[in-house]
């Protein structure tokens, strides 16, 4: 039981930390772009301080309980799914069974966190905004599993630390077309599932002063930019788990497998940085009518052994 424990503590602390800094480097590429000179490297972890040492205020006609409860729902969710990863790929033998079903499960807490708070707040802005996440959800969450399928049906397991294994003896998932459409939709995929522009669409400050997130201060609304920010480790770590040979953590590995995430960082924040962001609307066609049977051409490819 207290290797469980310690797992989940130091999995945390490494993925909070971690995350912060991408989001630094996230925020330094952004200002590149944009011919700016971006924050200090530490301004990530000043933002979380100065926010946990602020008052939290509940609005009026907001359920107390649901609206303090969802943020560490959220949390929670990013934390376990981390722990879990962290785990499988420092001793893919700590597997155990149907584990991707679990870490999919678990990444959408996050996102169910930001709806239901949003609409626990009371506030009409909050509530448009939860009803936009909503719908995102609904379109992006099919074209990601069928994205993670091509890589099920090649493998022949839900085990994430058989597909490691699998990928050591044969070959990164990548290398095969199917799978390697599948990464390609994944991608785009945890760029909604981040939030990330052209999918900000939730929070769009311009247009909603940032949706589900307007009503909340102070530690609660620390719990969801820390969740953002172990999200931008989690994600782009579970794709490189199940398509990309796996996160070594020694040795020249951990140096191979810092170059993929930062391949698939810089990628995310190129994406966010040229595209505008899209109507709801534009956004679930999008996901439906591309990206959906294109997903379908990847898993046919997958059953035929491409």
């Amino acid at each position: 039981m207290m290797w469980i424990l310690g797992v989940l503590i130091v999995s945390f602390v490494a993925t909070a930390v971690l995350g912060l800094l991408a989001k630094w480097v996230d925020r330094k590429i952004t200002a590149l772009v944009q011919w700016r000179v971006g924050p200090p490297w530490y301004q990530n972890f000043a933002d979380i301080m100065k926010l946990l040492g602020k008052e939290t205020i509940v609005p009026v006609g907001a359920r107390r309980t649901g609206f303090l409860l969802w943020p560490v729902v959220g949390l929670s969710g990013a934390a376990l799914a981390a722990a879990v990863l962290w785990m499988v790929n420092g001793n893919p033998g700590k597997s155990f069974v149907a584990d991707m079903i679990g870490v999919i499960y678990l990444l959408v807490l996050p996102s169910l966190a930001i709806i239901m708070g949003g609409s626990a707040s009371g506030n009409p802005q909050s509530g448009l905004g939860s009803s936009r996440e909503m719908k995102l959800l609904f379109g992006y969450e099919l074209p990601f599993i069928l994205a993670l399928v091509t890589v099920i049906i090649a493998v022949g397991t839900l085990n994430l630390g058989e597909i490691i294994r699998f990928q050591g003896e044969h070959g990164w998932m990548l290398l095969k077309p199917s799978a390697l459409i599948g990464f390609l939709i994944a991608i785009i995929c945890i760029q909604a599932k981040l939030g990330l522009v052209p999918f900000d669409i939730a929070e769009a400050e311009t247009e909603i002063m940032s949706g589900p997130f307007l009503e909340y201060s102070g530690p609660p609304l620390a719990l969801f930019y820390l969740t953002k920010a172990m999200l931008l480790i989690v994600l782009p770590m579970f794709l490189i788990t199940v398509f990309w040979g796996g996160f070594a953590l020694r040795g020249i590995g951990l140096l191979t497998s810092v170059i993929k995430y930062v391949i698939i960082l810089v990628v995310l924040t190129l994406i966010r940085n040229t595209n505008p962001r899209l109507r709801i609307d534009q956004a679930v066609r999008f996901f439906w009518f591309l990206l959906f049977p294109i997903a379908l051409i990847a898993v046919l490819l997958a059953l035929k052994g491409y």
